[in-house]
Order: structure tokens, then sequence, then C-alpha cells
């Protein structure tokens, strides 16, 4: 579901910071890579999975907050259908994150 493309998105104003989150999640992936590579305690990876997933649960936070103080807000400010269609997203989003 993809919304007016003329809007900018609500993590408009950390673009680069969120960025800079994901490069180095990223890099840590690469790292997992590399242990499976030479053979690291199965441990040791299971850690380096977990630290990498909460990385990307972080964002995934920052990115539902942007969109809910940003986009959503400004729907229901405009009512209607889209802020209905907006509220719905938001809250399949939340179910999505819950359940992962």
């Amino acid at each position: 579901m993809e919304s007016n493309p003329k809007l900018q998105p609500g993590y408009a104003t950390n673009k680069e910071a969120v960025q800079k989150r994901l490069r180095r999640i990223e890099g840590q992936v690469c790292g997992i890579q590399r242990m499976v590579d030479e053979d690291r305690y199965c441990i040791n990876i299971l850690e380096q999975i977990a630290a990498a997933t909460k990385a990307l649960q972080s964002v995934a936070i920052e990115l539902l907050d942007d969109h809910l103080a940003h986009c959503v807000v400004e729907a229901v400010q405009a009512g209607g259908k889209e802020a209905d269609l907006k509220i719905g997203e938001a809250s399949a989003a939340i179910a999505r994150l819950v359940r992962s």
C-alpha cells in the first residue's frame, strides 16, 4: 500500500541517520557471514544474529514512530478515507512487528 508519492516520508528529516544505522547493520550481517565462513562457534554466531535482529527492530520502531507522528497525523487531520487507510497501514505494520 503506497500512498501519495508527492508527500515526504516521515523519516525525511533523519534519513541520513537511518541510512547510517542500516549500513551498520549491513556490516553486522557481513560479519555474520564471515563467522560462518570461518566455522566460528554456533553460540557466537547466534549472539551476533540476535544483535543484528535487535538493531533492525530498533530501526523499524523508529520508522514506525516517524510514520505515526508524520504521515498518520497528517492524514487524520485531513480526515476521510485517507485517514482510515493510514490507520489501517499503521495497524498492519505494528502487527507484523509484533509477530516478528
